[in-house]
């Protein structure tokens, strides 16, 4: 018993909490207030009209519905009627624009990413650009996040609801709209913010110069890549070393070739050291 009730009471709660949320207690509570008043009202003026009768009648009437089975006929009763009608119309309108300005602004929310969504160890992008999609394409094309929800917040004016208090990872690609001064200063202040927003988060930073990785480090960045500085390096290796380039293309990317992956160390290595740190 106490099991049914409980899912009995919350849909009830819920609605009562949207019903206050949404401001429609008060025109609920006007709505029955003008009902209730006129169906009196017209017991008053006209004595041999039941209450029942008379509140069917102001139901009909505030609802401009008007089946005209009932009908005052003294002068009090009409201009109770005439109240009615206008004000049933200001009120009913009101109440009626809020309900369908609720679903306009939730399938305007959805559309614009604004939606409630419960997520939990998601995995989160920050701008949106040529290098973000190349990002996006390698997590769906590794099995691991294939199916794995992702969060993309792109510069646009309604900002999206991103979860990141409940995010397993944070990407922060450099804005390629700013300088590189401006972009480095940009993402400091994206590490800053998820930071302290969930300290538990992985956050993964793109930078422009080898000088702002203090700063990042500082802000709390768990691991930060300086684009310039990792192409110089595969470049100079690969003047040495020719074809290096395509050996890590492929081992860095999940969309060709093989794959570069953690797992997890087996119990019985755990803490082991190596033979070859031993005979070192």
């Amino acid at each position: 018993m106490r099991a049914f009730l409980k899912r009995v009471a919350q849909p009830l709660l819920a609605l009562l909490a949207f019903l206050r949320r949404e401001n429609l207690l008060r025109l609920m509570a006007a709505i029955v207030a003008l009902v209730v008043v006129g169906a009196a009202g017209l017991t008053v003026f006209e004595e041999n009209r039941s209450f029942p009768d008379a509140l069917w009648w102001a139901i009909v009437t505030v609802t401009t519905v008007g089946f005209g089975d009932i009908s005052p006929t003294s002068l009090g009763g009409r201009l109770i009627g005439v109240v009615l009608m206008f004000f049933g119309i200001g009120v009913l309108g009101m109440f009626t624009a809020t309900i369908a300005g609720v679903f306009v602004e939730k399938r305007l929310r959805k559309e614009r990413g604004m939606g409630s969504y419960d997520l939990e160890g998601h995995i989160i992008l920050c701008e949106w650009n040529n290098r973000t999609r190349e990002i996006l394409k390698d997590l769906r094309a590794d099995p691991r996040a294939a199916e794995a929800p992702i969060v993309l917040l792109a510069d646009i004016e309604a900002k999206p609801r991103a979860g990141i208090e409940r995010a397993a990872t944070v990407v922060m690609v450099g804005d390629r709209s700013l300088d590189h001064g401006a972009r480095d200063a940009k993402a400091v202040l994206s590490v800053l913010t998820v930071e302290s927003l969930n300290p538990a988060v992985h956050s993964i930073v793109e930078l422009a110069s080898e000088e702002n990785v203090a700063h990042c480090e500082r802000a709390g960045a768990d691991e930060i890549i300086v684009g310039a500085e990792f192409s110089s390096r595969v470049i100079s290796t690969a003047a040495l070393d020719h074809g290096i380039s395509a050996v890590l293309r492929e081992l860095l990317s999940a969309q060709i070739g093989h794959d570069l992956i953690t797992v997890p160390v087996p119990e019985q290595f755990a803490g082991a050291r190596s033979s070859i740190c031993s005979q070192a």
